[in-house]
């Protein structure tokens, strides 16, 4: 049955992997950034292989923004389906060194907008009696990292968030889950430079980082039919960093 999914973080990495693998399910997929422009070149390589797409920029720093824009997606395409949170960044620095704004900037997008957009969808989800939120967390929100305090609190947060919402949307038919990715191949994870990603690759039990449409696969489970009796979990996906 084609549904309604909504990506956030659409424009690159894993969150472009997703959208493409969640248009080649069938779904019409509603790609969510801030860049037009790299929105507007995913859109399009969906329609070229005969998926359906729409482009909505917002910035998910701001949680009045987030939610005006789920109320008017969920206006303009009827219904919510599908909601899958991926956007994030990140402000690295040691603890002793970073500052309120930085803590509070990836608290905003990491967290928050996660928070706000699961409210958002949660009662026409409910109305159908259908659901699946999906969002995408990090081992470090499991294992935590040096240089990460903010990060790893904010995906922590997403983990103890997601499984709130499980317990209280479960009966209503509506599941909500974690993908936590490891290493992946991303033009985040390219900017630490070959040592690092390969001091990691040495450190992961498959010799090697993920890819985006590895995390994808395991989203498109989630979202499927399924996995309808899956809520509440963390998926990680990591080449087995923190088994």
């Amino acid at each position: 049955m084609r549904r309604v999914a909504l990506v956030t973080g659409a424009s690159r990495g894993i969150g472009r992997g997703i959208a493409i693998r969640l248009a080649s399910d069938g779904h019409r997929v509603v790609l969510v950034s801030r860049t037009r422009d790299a929105l507007e070149s995913v859109q399009a390589e969906i329609e070229s292989s005969g998926g359906s797409a729409a482009v909505v920029t917002c910035d998910l720093s701001d949680g009045e923004a987030v939610a005006a824009m789920i109320e008017q997606v969920t206006s303009d395409e009827e219904r919510i389906d599908i909601l899958v949170n991926n956007a994030g960044i990140t402000r690295d620095g040691l603890i002793l060194r970073m500052s309120d704004e930085d803590f509070d900037a990836v608290l905003a997008v990491n967290l928050r907008s996660v928070f706000v957009a699961c409210r958002g969808v949660a009662r026409t989800m409910m109305r159908g009696r259908w659901g699946r939120i999906i969002n995408i967390s990090s081992v470090t929100g499991l294992v935590g990292n040096p240089g990460q305090a903010n990060y790893a609190a904010a995906k922590a947060g997403v983990i103890g968030l997601t499984k709130t919402i499980a317990k209280e949307l479960g009966s209503k038919g509506i599941t909500a889950n974690v993908v936590a990715p490891g290493f992946i191949g991303t033009e985040m994870t390219e900017a630490l430079g070959e040592q690092v990603l390969g001091e990691a690759s040495k450190r992961i039990p498959l010799k090697r980082l993920g890819t985006p449409e590895e995390i994808a696969g395991a989203v498109s489970y989630l979202a499927s039919e399924d996995g309808g009796y899956v809520t509440g979990q963390v998926l990680t996906v990591d080449g087995g960093l923190v088994c």
